[in-house]
C-alpha cells in the first residue's frame, strides 16, 4: 500500500518523532502547543525546553498528593484552566468558562476521568494519566433547559460509582466551580463538599522544573510580542489614525503567532485615558507626546501565564517632570518590594515592610502589592498594608513560587497613569526576576 506524505508530514522533518518538549512531531496532531516561529526563536536564544511528559507527571502527583494530605476521597474540577493543570488539555477554554461542560474527577488513588464536550472526547488522549473519557458534565441552563436537574442526578451517579470504585466509602470530595443543581446532585449522593480552590491553589502555586522552563519559554514569546507591540506603536502614534485597539491587536497577532493561547483583559490605554487606570482598550486615536501604559494578562505559549506591564512614552518631546518622578517612583516601588523576596518570609511580613508610594498616589495605588502566577493570576495576594485582612494569607514563600510585583501611579484627577509590573521566581535562597523588558528610558529621564 502506498504512504502518502500529507499523513506522516512533520511540523520539522529534522527533529525526528518528538521535539524538544517531548510531544509528538506530528503537524496534524491534536495536542495545541508552540509554533515553528517560537521554536526556532526559543533555539536561538538557548532556552531548554521543558518535558511535557514530565511536567504533566508533577502536576498530577501534586494534586494527588493535595487530596490525600486532606483526608480527601476525591476532587472535582470544573474550572477550565484547574482542568488544564491535570490533564494539559485544552476544550474552548474562554467559551467553556462560561458554559462549563467540561469536568475532571481525580480520585485519591490517582485515577483520573474527564468530562468532556460529547463530540470531542479524543482531546486528552494524549496524555495516559486521563485514565477514562467521558460527556455529561453540561449542567448549564443553555444546554440542558428545565431537565437541568435530570443530567445532573445522572452526572453525580456516576461520580458516586467512581469514587465508591477508586476511594472507597470516603465521601469527602473536594469541588472547585459546579453549577447549582450539580451541587445539590452531589449532596443527596450522601458526598460532603469540600473547598477545592484551596486545593488547587496551593497546589498550583509551587511550580517543577518543567513548568519553569516552560514560563522562560512563554516570557520569551510575551516579551518579543511585547517588542512587536512597542516597534508598530513608535512607527504609527501620532499619525491621526492609529487607536489603541489597534496597537492592542498586535499583541493578540503575536501572541498566537507563537502558540499562545488568549489574553485576559483589554487593559492598554493611551493619554488621559490612564487615569483612572483599568478603563478599557478603545478606539481612541492615540497622540503623539503622551504615555501608553499596558498590562499583558497573557495566556502564551504551553498556556503559562505572563503578567508583565510598562508604560512607554511616544513622542518627539520629552516627557513632564512630574510624569518622569511617577515613573521613577513606581520603579522604586516594585523594585524595592522585590528586594524582600525569599523563602520563609511569611506574606503579611510583605505586606507590613512594602515600599510606601507618596500620599499623592495612595487612593489610586494597585489592588495588590504582588500576586501568584502561572495558569493565570493565582494564590497568593499580597495585600498593601491598608486592605490587608488579618489571617487571609498567613503562609510562608516556598521555593518555586512565582510572583508577579505591581505598581500602578496615578494622582486623582491627573492626566496620566504610570502602570509597572514584573514576573518573580522565589529560587531556593533569595528571586530572580524573570521579567527582562527593558523600562522606557525617556520616562525614567535618561535621555
Amino acid at each position: 500500500m502506498n504512504e502518502h506524505y500529507r499523513d506522516n508530514r512533520k511540523i520539522d522533518p529534522s527533529r525526528g518523532a518528538t521535539l524538544g518538549d517531548g510531544s509528538p512531531n506530528d503537524n496534524n496532531r491534536i495536542e495545541i502547543g508552540p509554533t515553528q516561529l517560537a521554536l526556532a526563536e526559543w533555539e536561538t536564544a538557548g532556552l531548554q525546553l521543558p518535558n511535557l511528559a514530565r511536567m504533566r507527571n508533577f502536576r498530577w502527583q501534586r494534586l494527588t498528593q493535595a487530596i490525600v494530605e486532606r483526608g480527601y476521597g476525591g476532587l472535582l474540577m470544573f474550572d477550565p484552566l484547574n482542568i488544564r493543570y491535570a490533564t494539559d488539555s485544552t476544550n474552548m477554554q474562554l467559551w467553556n468558562s462560561h458554559n462549563p461542560f467540561r469536568a475532571v474527577l481525580l480520585c485519591a488513588d490517582g485515577y483520573m476521568v474527564i468530562w468532556d464536550y460529547k463530540n470531542s472526547p479524543f482531546l486528552s488522549t494524549f496524555n495516559p494519566l486521563v485514565r477514562e473519557h467521558r460527556s455529561g458534565a453540561d449542567l448549564f441552563y443553555f444546554d440542558r433547559g428545565d431537565k437541568v436537574d435530570v443530567a445532573a442526578d445522572a452526572f453525580a451517579n456516576d461520580v458516586r460509582v467512581l469514587m465508591q470504585e477508586h476511594s472507597g466509602s470516603n465521601k469527602l470530595l473536594a469541588v472547585d466551580k459546579i453549577m447549582l443543581h450539580g451541587l445539590r446532585s452531589l449532596e443527596a449522593q450522601g458526598f460532603t463538599i469540600m473547598e477545592g480552590e484551596e486545593v488547587t491553589e496551593k497546589t498550583r502555586t509551587i511550580k517543577g522544573k518543567d513548568e519553569i522552563l516552560a514560563m522562560r519559554c512563554a516570557n520569551h514569546a510575551c516579551e518579543t510580542a511585547v517588542a512587536e507591540m512597542e516597534r508598530y506603536a513608535r512607527a504609527n502614534v501620532g499619525d491621526g489614525k492609529t487607536s489603541e485597539d489597534d496597537i492592542w491587536a498586535v499583541l493578540h497577532a503575536e501572541n498566537i503567532r507563537r502558540g499562545g493561547e488568549w489574553i485576559e483583559t483589554r487593559l492598554l490605554s493611551s493619554g488621559q485615558r490612564t487615569n483612572p487606570w483599568f478603563q478599557e482598550c478603545g478606539p481612541r486615536i492615540t497622540q503623539n507626546n503622551e504615555i501608553i501604559s499596558f498590562d499583558t494578562d497573557l495566556i502564551g505559549s504551553y498556556g503559562i501565564c505572563i503578567d508583565i506591564s510598562r508604560s512607554w512614552w511616544v513622542g518627539d518631546q520629552r516627557p513632564r517632570a512630574d510624569m518622569i518622578y511617577a515613573m521613577r517612583h513606581a520603579h522604586d516601588h516594585i523594585m524595592t518590594n522585590m528586594e524582600m523576596l525569599k523563602p520563609g518570609v511569611m506574606i503579611p511580613e510583605l505586606t507590613a515592610g512594602c515600599h510606601r508610594l507618596d500620599d499623592k498616589f495612595q487612593a489610586q495605588k494597585y489592588g495588590c502589592l504582588m500576586h501568584g502566577v502561572g495558569l493565570c493570576d493565582e494564590w497568593p495576594l499580597v495585600a498593601y498594608p491598608d486592605q490587608a485582612v488579618a489571617g487571609a494569607y498567613d503562609y510562608p514563600l516556598e521555593p518555586g513560587m512565582v510572583l508577579c510585583v505591581e505598581a500602578c501611579v496615578g494622582e486623582v484627577g491627573g492626566d496620566f497613569s504610570i502602570k509597572l509590573e514584573d514576573q518573580v521566581l522565589i529560587t531556593e535562597d533569595g528571586y530572580e526576576n524573570l521579567t527582562t523588558y527593558p523600562f522606557d528610558p525617556a520616562l525614567m529621564g535618561k535621555v
